[in-house]
């Protein structure tokens, strides 16, 4: 695997990190791999280390390549500029797919809070849509209190027949964030007759991330975070079985 740490064009200090992992003769079946976009929370005040490289950790150990977007945020993040960040890294690891050894058609992108509304407008209202969509926790709606300070548009409305398959997990003790932003997106994914999995837990609160010992420092929390960890297993197993990398059937 080779790390590349790229400077791109944006409003504020925007960079693209590439996790690729590059073909062996032991390993015939993954050539060009299917990768996947990480976009980390933090209300466009910043980009979340807990939601960055150790989302892009869970794909790499299924197979996936995995590139971590840190977007426009604070004075820069006037709108569209995180959107315009989004699709210049799409159009990027798109660009490069022969070269970092991607396959251009199975590359998802994934979202967590204020994160999760860049993935959903990038999946949505973009000429440089993902093959699929994973929202954790997502800011969807006008009413979205953790990013309050920027005025960024609602997706409920943006959803169509060309979104992308979604999978989106929440939790229902989410204060931050309710879950009727989730619920309201996966309706309209319902309407528009687009394919989704949402799993809401009971547990969890707002910013989990991978719910593990990487992000979460006390041992308490994390036993209440046993459910809500499960997204992850889950989330893997639908994005393997929507790309055609089903290692149950093997």
């Amino acid at each position: 695997m080779r790390i590349e740490n790229i400077t791109m064009q944006g409003a504020g200090d925007v960079s693209l990190t590439a996790f690729i992992q590059e073909p062996s003769r032991e390993m015939p079946n993954m050539t060009h791999r299917p990768a996947v976009l990480v976009i980390p929370g933090g209300g466009y005040h910043f980009c979340s280390d807990r939601e960055a490289e150790p989302i892009a950790m869970l794909f790499l150990q299924q197979g996936y390549s995995a590139f971590v977007l840190r977007y426009s945020v604070q004075a820069a993040a006037a709108w569209p500029n995180p959107l315009r960040d989004a699709e210049n890294a799409m159009r990027l690891i798109r660009g490069n797919a022969e070269a970092w050894d991607v396959d251009p058609h199975r590359i998802a992108a994934i979202g967590f809070s204020a994160g999760g509304h860049l993935a959903a407008a990038l999946a949505t209202m973009s000429g440089e849509r993902p093959d699929a969509l994973i929202l954790g926790y997502p800011c969807i709606l006008d009413e979205m209190d953790c990013i309050r300070e920027f005025s960024a548009p609602a997706l409920d409305c943006k959803v169509d027949g060309s979104t992308p398959p979604t999978f989106i997990f929440a939790s229902s003790d989410d204060t931050c964030v309710p879950i009727r932003h989730s619920l309201r997106f996966a309706d309209a994914l319902d309407r528009a007759g687009v394919p989704f999995q949402l799993h809401i837990f009971d547990r969890g609160g707002h910013g989990f991330s991978t719910a593990t010992h990487v992000v979460v420092a006390r041992q308490q929390d994390r036993a209440n975070l046993r459910e809500a960890r499960r997204w992850m297993p889950m989330c893997t197993d639908w994005l393997n079985r929507l790309f055609g990398v089903d290692p149950a059937a093997e």
